[in-house]
């Protein structure tokens, strides 16, 4: 799982430590789903320090609080630290914790710094596909400005012109006339103009419009149907 969270957010290099069901492994392959080419990248090593000797700058990933005085980043600013070094040509990395309890604080100790995540502290646990899913997210989002966008957006439906929205109050103004709608008469005035302070500020596209009539139209038929009949049993 923590392979397919890379593979979502562009990142390739995982470095495991004394895996605890040893290596290769097929569970983790179909856990990957599909991020084959991440678990086929795989390096394994017997130890943190020489899993992380080529680093430059390292980040620790905690929940607890730490009696050390590196500095503690949220995961925005620490993916930007990341990126800014990573373009001026060092090499980083991000360290994460055993699934049961984490990282010693000797391995914390490695790190140059500390990431912490911004949970509720009453259940602040995270697992490791969690924490390394918000760190990959963080620093893909560091990276571009249009990196948050989404990865397809709905089409776009042009604006209505106002001459549109006019008729289309217009129209609703004098269907509701015909209900009784405005009562006392004498307060006409303020709620034709609060509904159309609200129409308005709806920023109704040209298709909304042409579909908002049609619903008026449907219920102008209604209303006439009844009325017809109710004339036809009164006759």
């Amino acid at each position: 799982m923590v392979a397919r969270a890379m593979a979502n957010f562009g990142l390739i290099d995982l470095r495991l430590v004394n895996p605890r069901d040893g290596w290769p492994s097929e569970k983790a392959r179909a856990a990957a789903s599909s991020a084959d080419h991440v678990i086929d990248a795989v390096r394994l090593f017997d130890s943190v320090e020489a899993a992380v000797a080529d680093i430059t700058y390292l980040l620790a990933t905690t929940a607890r609080p730490r009696d050390s005085y590196k500095p503690v980043r949220g995961p925005e600013t620490a993916a930007g630290e990341m990126r800014a070094r990573a373009a001026a040509g060092q090499k980083v990395g991000m360290l994460f914790g055993r699934e049961r309890y984490g990282l010693s604080n000797a391995e914390v100790g490695l790190a140059d710094e500390i990431v912490t995540f911004p949970v509720d502290p009453a259940f602040a646990s995270l697992n490791i596909a969690q924490a390394v899913l918000l760190m990959s997210y963080s620093w893909r989002a560091a990276g571009a400005d249009d990196a948050t966008a989404p990865r397809f957006t709905a089409p776009e439906a042009p604006p209505a012109e106002k001459a549109d929205l006019h008729r289309l109050l217009d129209h609703l103004e004098t269907s509701l006339s015909r209900t009784g709608y405005f009562h006392p008469p004498h307060k006409r005035e303020a709620m034709v103009q609060n509904l159309r302070t609200m129409l308005t500020k709806a920023g109704f596209t040209e298709p909304e419009v042409r579909t908002l009539r049609g619903v008026l139209r449907a219920f102008d038929y209604e209303m006439g149907e009844r009325g017809r009949s109710g004339r036809e049993t009164t006759g």
